[in-house]
């Protein structure tokens, strides 16, 4: 079983991460930029995994405390690998974009984040909130981005890749399901 673009469904549970366009995110032609999707989608990665400073509720996935911001950290993650694979321009809107967030893989120390990004769901939440079924009746979303990104955990003193904890791997596992499956390069 596929979704239109033709891609397997994930298996697991989803994040869904509500992340808002700037005007300052669109290029000449009047749509977000390439490289702006790289910073929105490292905000929803961010608002996934670490957990608010402000003692806001946190998504379940949250594991990391902004301490690591602050020096105070030993263990920090680094982006590995990016891929992104454009479906179809996206407009601006002010409603925010529902990035939707799984985990495509967890290593010894490296996590595939992956990623799609949807148009605006109608009443969506300012937080991460878990997979919901959608209101009957309600407009399909338009699939405009897939995305995945190898994240790795390093030690902030070394430099040198270090393993997840349990408790880490443990916040996760309902949330892993199949990698993003790119469409066949010509």
């Amino acid at each position: 079983m596929t979704d239109e673009a033709g891609a397997p469904p994930s298996s697991g549970r989803r994040l869904h991460v509500p992340i808002h366009l700037r005007w300052g995110d669109l290029d000449a032609l009047g749509h977000v930029n390439n490289t702006s999707m790289l910073k929105l989608l490292e905000e929803a990665r961010l608002r996934a995994f670490w957990r608010p400073e402000d003692g806001s509720d946190a998504a379940p996935t949250a594991v990391f405390d902004m301490s690591v911001l602050e020096g105070g950290g030993t263990r920090a993650t680094l982006v590995a690998r990016q891929e992104i694979e454009y479906l179809r321009p996206v407009p601006y809107g002010q409603r925010p974009l529902d990035v939707q967030l799984w985990v495509g893989a967890i290593g010894g120390s490296s996590v595939e984040v992956c990623y799609e990004v949807f148009s605006a769901e109608s009443g969506s939440a300012p937080n991460p909130r878990l997979d919901d079924a959608r209101p009957t009746g309600e407009e399909p979303q338009v699939l405009y981005a897939r995305a995945s990104a190898v994240v790795v955990l390093v030690d902030t003193a070394t430099g040198r890749p270090t393993r997840w904890r349990a408790a880490e791997r443990e916040a996760w596992a309902p949330y892993v399901g199949e990698s993003i499956v790119y469409a066949k390069r010509r």
